[in-house]
């Protein structure tokens, strides 16, 4: 059983998917095995950065500096390209992007686009200038504008398989907006911890040798990805 239950049939959309790697995976250092694994995908992926050691010195110095809570949330997001632009620099894969038009060419080129999101975010009415919206709420957001495709997180914990995503805002797991926009935009969505990895792999990201299918798709279909089907679809975009 995954991190909820989803309101549709099929909850794994057959284009691309959004992984959101946590902050604090980099900041531990524990970032390269999952990073591996998501520079080896099969399916078009797009990588988001938390904001980690970088996000968390703009919450500490926010009340000393007196700072809005605007200049603080663009703070924050500068955070993630920051964290993106290290995860870049360590795997030559990655091509920093900041638009979806970058992400559809990073992705034609065999590259894997990871997102610089303050040009996009900045242009996004939807999005709270405040800290009811974190790293995790902007790539739901990002999953959301690409076509409600698949979301998935890699945190430094663990998360209860039944877990509601409403008790994971209550548990500080995820803000409020992620659960906001899962919600409305009917995502779906998983949330990984250590240990992890390889169902994280064989979920979404790594097809099997000699097999087109990735796997369950949230514990009640087989979703079926052919790389032309992919590419077409990519193409559309």
């Amino acid at each position: 059983m995954d991190n909820h239950r989803p309101r549709q049939p099929n909850t794994v959309k057959d284009d691309i998917a959004v992984v959101k790697l946590g902050g604090s995976l980099i900041k531990s250092g524990d970032i390269a095995s999952v990073l591996k694994l998501v520079v080896k995908a099969r399916v078009p992926v797009v990588i988001v950065a938390g904001g980690g050691g970088f996000a968390d010195e703009v919450r500490r110095l926010q009340p000393g500096l007196h700072l809005s809570d605007k200049a603080a949330h663009r703070m924050a997001i500068l955070a993630m390209h920051q964290n993106a632009l290290a995860l870049a620099d360590l795997q030559p894969e990655l091509k920093p992007v900041e638009t979806i038009s970058e992400m559809r060419l990073a992705l034609r080129a065999g590259r894997v686009p990871i997102w610089l999101p303050l040009k996009m975010c900045d242009r996004d009415r939807a999005i709270a200038e405040d800290w009811t919206i974190t790293s995790d709420g902007l790539a739901a957001r990002l999953a959301e504008r690409l076509g409600d495709c698949d979301l998935l997180v890699f945190k430094s914990r663990s998360v209860p398989a039944k877990a509601d995503v409403h008790a994971l805002v209550a548990a500080g797991v995820v803000d409020p907006s992620f659960a906001e926009i899962v919600t409305r935009a009917d995502l779906g969505w998983r949330i990984f911890g250590p240990g992890e990895e390889q169902a994280f792999a064989s979920r979404v990201l790594v097809l099997r040798q000699h097999a087109t299918y990735v796997g369950k798709a949230y514990d009640h279909s087989v979703v079926y990805r052919k790389t032309t089907r992919l590419r077409r679809a990519m193409a559309r975009r």
